[in-house]
């Protein structure tokens, strides 16, 4: 035997509705969760199932003391769908207004496009101008690293590591002079140190190479 197929949430919404309209009364979320079983609803959904209903404005819902009443009548979801109908409708007039000033927009754009030799002359020479700036555009690309803003600041940042590489020389030379005052028994051991770090006698401040122009003009000649 094959099993028992569940309800969808409308014909949950449809069930519980008919709950509403037969007996045209008020319930108690507790009443209803016992009344929707009845009607092929588990309990466990009926709040769920009510929830989109009062979402809908097809069940009203009050708090009276401390208790919350449900309750619907089949005027209600009459009014109801009267008003969606209505709404509906004029969305649908709202739409056919505005297809109907799309296609005049799209014939007043036709208008001066039509199919020429003239026409098909300009857009072909206009392909070729957008083809030509692409490749223009490739190639100032290739030449992206002689752009005057990026050589300025490559100058920056090559000072910058010259000043820090020389704040480090001068720091070592500190830290060297202070080992020599402090431990002058151990000048040999400290200079075979320096050696295996490559602190050597050749090692002195760098010096900021100069720039050489990019390129040279008549005037400068």
């Amino acid at each position: 035997m094959s099993k028992k197929r569940g309800l969808s949430l409308d014909e949950k919404r449809e069930k519980m509705l008919q709950i509403f309209y037969n007996s045209q009364d008020f319930f108690l979320l507790k009443e209803l969760e016992k009344l929707g079983p009845k009607k092929g609803v588990i309990s466990q959904s009926v709040k769920d199932v009510i929830q989109t209903l009062v979402d809908d404005d097809l069940v009203f819902k009050d708090k009276i003391g401390t208790s919350v009443y449900f309750w619907s009548l089949p005027s209600c979801a009459g009014n109801q769908l009267r008003n969606v109908s209505r709404k509906l409708e004029t969305d649908l007039q709202a739409s056919k207004k505005r297809h109907t000033e799309l296609v005049e927009q799209c014939k007043a754009l036709k208008k001066g496009r039509e199919d020429s030799d003239a026409r098909e002359e300009a857009l072909n020479e206009l392909k070729a101008i957008q083809q030509k700036h692409n490749e223009l555009k490739e190639e100032l690309a290739q030449h992206a690293d002689n752009d005057p803003a990026t050589v300025e600041a490559m100058k920056k940042a090559i000072e910058v590591a010259h000043s820090a590489a020389n704040r480090w020389t001068d720091n070592i030379f500190t830290l060297r002079q202070w080992c020599s005052n402090n431990f002058p028994q151990a000048k040999e051991q400290l200079d075979n140190l320096y050696n295996e770090v490559g602190i050597t006698d050749d090692f002195d401040y760098l010096e900021l190479p100069a720039v050489v122009p990019l390129a040279v003009t008549e005037g400068e000649l």
